[in-house]
């Protein structure tokens, strides 16, 4: 018997996982010149998400397995990958997909990073991409990775409380692990100190002119009246501000760039403005703070005291950066290395968080809530039965490129199907069901169900029939018609009789497979009547959503949060049990 995990016969056994493990550790060490544990703790457990419960043990069984890995040379990786059959064109597009290096890495003597999400919306594909790539950077050096909420603006860009959690359960799903997490809202006075220092190296001002004449002023190039006042004077006019002397628009702190820019955003541009919590609280301080940095002040801020040396972001932060240099310089900072890409769309679907939140004030009652499975958002490709691992490759694979890349849905569902095909468990489900009596089955009878034709350790479903009707497809009642006969799938072979009345009668002609394939018998899903339960399947195209009712086989219950291969449908996400029926996300054919 092999070696058990938790000494159960029904746990997966320590020879299985070590087997993965080792092909996993293979891979990354020909990636990377040396393995590590958890590339390959998260690549084993996203594609096999029902060894998470054993991932203690299962840490323990990856580092055994990596320590020997890194003890091969070169060569010896490469024979003992050809004899795993892991093929050069594996080898090579492992190559293509490997980062290219950070840049500077060794003027900072280390690398950590930051995924810096507005809690104002639930985060999308394209926020997916700055997490893993980040993330992924940590790891490729052995560095570290921060998870900070960027939640400074309580009026425009109001965080939604339960956002938070949200975006942390996306990561989680990712197999992003962060090791220092700040949120700040609960940072105010870091960056009113900063603030301060600034004024008093004459690196910022308080500007008390009308919105409409700096703008003007501005433009031209032309110095605000304000900005070349002493530091005393400044100070003074912040503090006025942080006890409420000042309204909103009435006074704003600016950093000192360059008048004569040529892009006129980047001219003294706002640090701090004064946001009236009293009508606008926030979700976790409330009202105690009225003047609020914007998200240039508090980002490179944070960037430095943070201690971050690599920014992985869209490049449409490009402008950012030049405007944070002029900060760094004023208080002799260093500044961190950056790394632009271009923008990702998701064909057909939207990802815009402000289309996304007007879509939902407008039209409430057309959607499935904040994750409907129309939009782009993780949340919402995770409850359409997208898997972590597809979204992984998918960024991967892209990488840190300059150009913008729109990804069709076809290309994401054949990723997904290549990923889940392996993973993920078989059910039966029919559309438009008929009802069909068996004729010459010997009740009761046992029948034994596996959840995967090759994944044992998937496990299987066991039904006891007592009564001879099952349901099947209205499509594959005339296919029985016009081939007499056919197989229930891992069941029996049947033979049509009649219809009378929208029911079919059919004969068993017996229980043996390779009859079937001798005969070349086309096989069915099917579903018994005493072990059936309602189904509805949610079908998004475009804006649209389409809704599908049938019967799925009653152990679709205990799945509720999977993914799943519907046979001959497609694939989908439990979405939830009601007391009568289950509902089904559509993710793909």
């Amino acid at each position: 018997m092999p070696t058990q995990l938790d000494g159960s016969e029904e746990a997966i056994d320590a020879e299985f996982v070590r087997r993965l493990a080792f092909r996993y550790a293979i891979q990354n060490a020909l990636k990377y010149g040396k393995a590590k544990p958890g590339p390959v703790i998260n690549k084993l457990l996203g594609e096999n998400p029902h060894l998470r419960a054993y991932a203690r043990e299962i840490a323990n069984i990856v580092a055994q397995v990596v320590a020997e890995v890194n003890k091969m040379s070169v060569d010896e990786l490469k024979q003992v990958a050809e004899n795993l059959r892991i093929s050069e064109e594996e080898r090579r597009e492992a190559e293509e997909k490997r980062l290219p290096p950070l840049p500077n890495v060794d003027r900072w003597g280390y690398v950590k990073t930051r995924f810096a999400p507005n809690p104002d919306f639930l985060i999308h594909l394209g926020n997916a991409r700055a997490a893993i790539l980040s993330y992924e950077y940590a790891r490729m050096y052995g560095g570290k990775f921060v998870l900070r909420f960027e939640d400074t603006d309580p009026r425009i860009k109001r965080p939604l409380p339960e956002a938070y959690e949200m975006i942390r359960e996306d990561l989680r799903w990712l197999g992003i692990k962060w090791d220092e997490e700040y949120i700040q809202s609960q940072r105010m006075e870091i960056y009113y100190d900063v603030a301060k220092k600034l004024l008093e190296v004459g690196g910022a001002y308080v500007d008390l002119c009308p919105p409409d004449k700096f703008r003007e002023l501005r433009n031209r190039g032309v110095a605000c009246p304000h900005r070349d006042e002493p530091p005393e004077v400044q100070l003074d006019r912040f503090e006025k501000m942080l006890s409420g002397e000042y309204g909103e628009g009435q006074a704003v702190l600016r950093i000192k760039t360059d008048l004569n820019h040529p892009d006129p955003a980047v001219r003294d541009w706002v640090a701090f403005r004064i946001i009236d919590t009293s009508r606008n609280p926030h979700p976790i301080v409330g009202d105690k703070y009225i003047v609020w940095p914007t998200y240039n002040f508090a980002a490179a801020v944070d960037d430095h005291l943070m201690g971050i040396t690599h920014i992985l972001r869209g490049r449409e932060h490009a402008v950012n950066t030049v405007k944070q240099l002029f900060l760094y310089k004023h208080l002799g900072w260093e500044y961190p290395e950056v790394v632009h890409f271009g923008r990702v769309n998701l064909e057909g679907f939207i990802l815009s968080k402000s289309k996304i939140k007007q879509l939902l004030k407008k039209y409430p009652e057309r959607f499935l809530g904040i994750d409907d499975i129309r939009f782009g958002t993780l949340s919402a490709l995770r409850r359409r039965g997208i898997l972590p691992e597809t979204v992984r490759q998918l960024i991967m694979e892209l990488g840190v490129k300059h150009t913008d890349a729109t990804l069709s849905w076809d290309n994401v569902a054949a990723l997904n199907r290549k990923v889940a095909d392996s993973l993920c468990r078989r059910v039966f489900v029919v559309l438009n069901p008929v009802r069909v009596v068996l004729e010459g089955l010997d009740l009761p009878i046992n029948v034994k169900l596996r959840y995967h034709p090759t994944r044992s350790e998937l496990g299987y479903r066991e039904y006891v029939l007592t009564k001879p009707i099952v349901y099947i497809q209205r499509s594959d009642v005339e296919l029985l018609k016009s081939n007499k006969v056919l197989r229930l799938m891992e069941f029996a072979n049947v033979e049509y009789v009649e219809e009378h009345d929208g029911e079919v009668v059919a004969r068993v002609r017996g229980f043996d497979v390779r009859e079937a394939k001798k005969l070349g018998l086309q096989i069915v899903q099917w579903v018994p009547m005493e072990h059936s339960i309602k189904v509805d399947i949610y079908r998004a195209q475009g804006l649209k959503l389409h809704r599908y009712t049938g019967l799925a086989e009653s152990a679709i219950r205990e799945l509720v949060g999977e993914v799943v291969q519907m046979v001959r449908i497609g694939f989908g996400r439990i979405d939830k049990v009601l007391k009568s029926k289950v509902v089904v996300m559509f993710a793909h054919e």
